[in-house]
């Protein structure tokens, strides 16, 4: 099974911004706990702070891979573009958050990516990426 994951902006600061709400491990290190923990899974992981970057990928997987885990950041809220590439592709899609996105600011609530995802997970930290790799199980 090939598991890709595609974090969006400002998730290269795992570990450094705002620990309170996102921990405060880095997501490298927690990409290698989830290569342990998942041994029979391929992942591969990208993250950009640009948009069509991101969408270039979800292009580039979207066809291959048996699953893709997206973590858009705040371009979830945002980008027409990010949720038409979703909806462009045949490899399902969980949307995850780290943080519970309905329980901050309401510009938070709108999503352009989960209409068209197989599921979302939010609120459970990092776990969350977990939940979703179980999802494709």
């Amino acid at each position: 099974m090939k598991i890709s994951i595609i974090n969006g902006p400002n998730l290269n600061l795992l570990g450094k911004r705002e620990p309170e709400i996102y921990g405060s491990l880095t997501f490298e290190a927690y990409f290698e706990e989830l290569k342990q923990k998942f041994p029979s899974i391929e992942f591969n992981y990208y993250q950009s702070n640009i948009e069509g970057e991101l969408i270039d990928k979800i292009q580039e997987f979207g066809f291959t891979y048996d699953g893709i885990i997206l973590n858009a950041g705040a371009y979830t809220h945002t980008s027409v573009g990010i949720g038409d590439a979703v909806k462009g592709i045949t490899t399902p899609v969980v949307e995850v958050h780290i943080s519970n996105t309905f329980s901050r600011e309401s510009f938070r609530h709108q999503s352009y990516i989960s209409g068209n995802a197989k599921g979302v997970v939010l609120g459970f930290g990092l776990k969350s990426y977990d939940l979703a790799i179980q999802s494709f199980l």
